[in-house]
């Protein structure tokens, strides 16, 4: 059995996640997390939290991948009596230890080796696992020859691998770039992206007005003035911004070579993108072990989807050998694009034909709406009916209002309403 681990920024996408086809989840603790600006889990919502995995049986890893100091370690060591009755099935980490406090109160416990951790080879994974982690997600770095190599030599020890999603300018996010720019510090879940800032290269005439100096520099489009000066070599410079990771026509080859957990960046994006890319995936997977019933034409409805996203350029990352064409076919995407606005989540059938929304964008009377589902790749509708609170007619919906939407079309709860975008938003701002 390959798991499809999903991104779960909080107890809603949480929710998508399960239903659009994820046999796992991964979310944050707050302040121990590498996305500390995901909305992650408070500690309140442990009950909450347990109902979820009641209800759908799957499992969920909690991620405590900061690089602690002192201080934090110390907080860590108080919580564990708390975070003990917490329903995770297991815990990532990258500092060890943060490993050793874990499995100090829970011994029992499984515990993930972070893709932080940069492991790349079949020597440190052997050291790993006797050290007492059941997993260990590679780095970004590690290639298709790699993971079957490491695989044969530790033939026990669980593989998982980022297969979609945003990737690093730096070694499995060891990075200081937003340290440097913003004070934020990406080892301790504050990465403000400068990577995906938009810079000019300035000519050397200007940089010998402002800088008096020879070198070439980076400007970035909200700090004008601010100048980031960068060497020369060989006729190249650095090049701070990658492309997207997008592994959709290569589910089997990575099944083939031993990955176990194929894993989905992106507990910061929408829950939209949640339910696309976890979607397409379940239907890869599935294709992969000879479990569905769809066609290859109604597949690759599924997969198309994935170029409808907010997304840069996709590659294979560094899956294959570079001297290979890791882009994936699709037309030139100069920053990022989106072809489909999210409009909200078809809630609960409050009278026949009439549904609750959760609305996170406007839609008026007239337009044609597209509903999506774990099942079904898209059904149209330009009939349907807009209703405020009192049930009476209306020309649009908002967000913040309760409103309700009449249709005669066969959808369901935890359909994701979406429009076409007109022009399709196109932006090459990442942040």
């Amino acid at each position: 059995m390959v798991e499809l681990l999903s991104p779960a920024g909080d107890l809603r996408k949480l929710k998508t996640a399960f239903a659009y086809g994820a046999d796992a989840a991964y979310m944050g603790l707050p302040e121990y997390s590498l996305r500390a600006n995901a909305r992650n889990i408070d500690f309140n919502q442990k009950e909450e939290l347990i109902k979820i995995k009641k209800e759908t049986g799957k499992k969920l890893y909690c991620a405590i991948n900061i690089l602690f100091h002192e201080d934090q370690i110390e907080k860590l060591q108080k919580q564990m009596q708390d975070i003990k009755s917490w329903p995770f099935d297991a815990f990532i980490v990258s500092d060890i230890g943060a490993f050793d406090v874990i499995k100090n109160a829970m011994p029992d416990a499984h515990v993930h080796l972070s893709t932080q951790s940069s492991c790349l080879n079949s020597s440190a994974v052997k050291m790993y696992q006797r050290i007492g982690f059941d997993r260990v997600i590679l780095g970004r770095e590690a290639s298709i020859e790699d993971i079957k190599k490491i695989k044969q030599a530790a033939p026990d020890m669980e593989i998982e691998a980022f297969v979609h999603g945003a990737m690093c300018m730096s070694y499995s996010g060891r990075c200081l770039l937003s340290a440097y720019f913003s004070n934020r510090s990406g080892n301790q879940g504050q990465c403000a992206n400068s990577c995906r800032w938009n810079y000019r290269l300035m000519a050397n005439d200007k940089l010998e007005q402002v800088l008096k100096s020879e070198s070439l520099a980076l400007e970035e489009s909200e700090r004008p003035g601010e100048y980031y000066t960068i060497s020369e070599q060989d006729g190249f410079t650095t090049i701070l911004s990658s492309k997207d990771l997008c592994m959709i026509d290569h589910v089997q080859e990575l099944v083939d070579a031993g990955v176990g957990s194929l894993k989905v960046e992106g507990r910061m994006k929408s829950l939209y993108y949640d339910a696309i890319v976890t979607r397409a995936y379940r239907k890869a997977i599935d294709r992969a072990e000879n479990k569905i019933t769809e066609t290859a034409e109604e597949i690759e409805e599924y997969r198309k989807d994935l170029f409808n996203i907010s997304h840069r350029k996709y590659s294979t990352g560094f899956f294959f050998d570079r001297t290979d064409d890791d882009d994936i076919y699709e037309p030139t995407v100069d920053g990022y694009e989106r072809n489909f606005l999210f409009i909200g989540i078809v809630e609960d059938e409050v009278k026949p034909g009439i549904w609750s929304l959760d609305v996170r964008f406007q839609v008026r009377k007239g337009q044609t709406i597209e509903y999506i589902g774990p099942e079904i790749h898209n059904i149209e509708d330009n009939t349907f009916t807009l209703l405020n609170a009192d049930f009476e007619e209306i020309d649009q919906i908002d967000h913040g209002k309760v409103q309700y939407l009449k249709t005669d079309k066969p959808i369901k709860k935890d359909y994701i309403i979406r429009r076409l975008n007109n022009g399709a938003l196109k932006s090459t701002n990442g942040r």
